[in-house]
């Protein structure tokens, strides 16, 4: 069955790639632990994580392989077995490798794809919306979830994007970072789009605008899917009182990976310091990273272990 726009309800998680023990070498050949990847993927499943959604940023669509991604996703896939929806991350440096991407793992059984547009350069709003129609047509009926991260893209979507976006039926939902547009763009997509805030944001934006915040997006799940999966049944009980104490905690959690409490900071190693939380949180063994993003600053290192343990604590606490 289809996904639409309504079926985004919940956790939207995204889930790292456990890597082999050789991963960081440049001589590696297949670098995907499939053990861990079917432990981490049932442990997510299993808590009640609504969605998946693979290979984006820290999980690691950069550095994997073509044979990689498409033997990580089918490993993802066949754990799932259709428990829950699977959108397998696509982003490439171009738009015919993106179409191309998608259409394999489609094939694969990905229920729907999860599309960054290609970061090379910066591109406009006229780029960006052609992109994402050139998407959509190349793949009519595929469900698509855009990635709005201005880190990662080198600027964010506009309103005006997003009101192209919403005309466009394929894409059905925009993993969003905050920041003071949140609302705005809410707004702006109205019932086309589920607009998806990080868990951290979810609870305030639910509690002023319930019919819309429908969903969140996590990179946390692999971490601690029970502190999520709690936060998402407070929303939706509208048991503020709840919701409110269990996001401060999920803030907690979360703001200890950012060095001196900036994003931009961790983005610049997002990859290196995600394999160190997911690590200490100890759902599973993420092993080490993936060639070029192996060095992260000390500093930053012992930030992200604390954060993993925290999650931890959190997971402890919920579970």
């Amino acid at each position: 069955m289809k996904v639409t726009m309504q079926d985004i309800r919940g956790v939207v998680g995204i889930v790292p790639t456990p890597a082999t023990a050789d991963a960081e070498s440049w001589s590696a050949v297949n670098t995907i632990d499939l053990a861990e990847t079917a432990k981490m993927v049932g442990a997510v499943v299993d808590s009640g994580v609504d969605i998946l959604m693979t290979t984006g940023t820290f999980g690691e669509c950069a550095t994997l392989t073509e044979d990689e991604l498409r033997t990580f996703v089918q490993a993802v896939v066949r754990t799932v077995a259709k428990r829950r929806p699977v959108f397998a991350g696509i982003t490439t440096l171009n738009t015919r490798d993106t179409i191309r991407r998608g259409r394999e793992l489609v094939e694969l059984g990905a229920d729907g794809l999860f599309v960054g547009r290609p970061m090379w350069l910066a591109m406009d709003d006229k780029s960006i919306v052609r992109f994402y129609r050139d998407i959509a047509e190349a793949l009519p009926g595929v469900p698509l979830v855009a990635n709005d991260n201005p880190s990662a893209f080198k600027g964010k979507m506009s309103r005006d994007v997003y009101r192209a976006l919403a005309e466009i039926p394929e894409v059905v939902a925009s993993k969003h970072v905050g920041g003071p547009a949140l609302v705005s763009d809410l707004l702006e997509v109205g019932d086309k789009i589920r607009l998806l805030p990080l868990e951290m944001d979810w609870y305030a934006l639910a509690r002023d605008h319930r019919e819309r915040a429908q969903a969140c997006w996590s990179g946390s799940v692999a971490c601690a899917p029970a502190p999520i999966v709690a936060l998402r049944d407070a929303i939706f009980a509208e048991d503020w009182a709840r919701a409110a104490e269990i996001s401060e905690k999920v803030n907690w959690a979360v703001k200890a990976m950012f060095p001196g409490g900036e994003l931009s900071k961790f983005m610049d190693y997002s990859i290196q310091l995600g394999h160190v939380r997911f690590r200490e949180a100890g759902l599973f063994d993420p092993g080490p990273s993936r060639p070029p993003y192996l060095e992260a600053p000390a500093d930053y290192v012992e930030g992200s272990r604390v954060c993993g343990r925290r999650w931890a604590q959190l997971q402890r606490e919920y579970a």
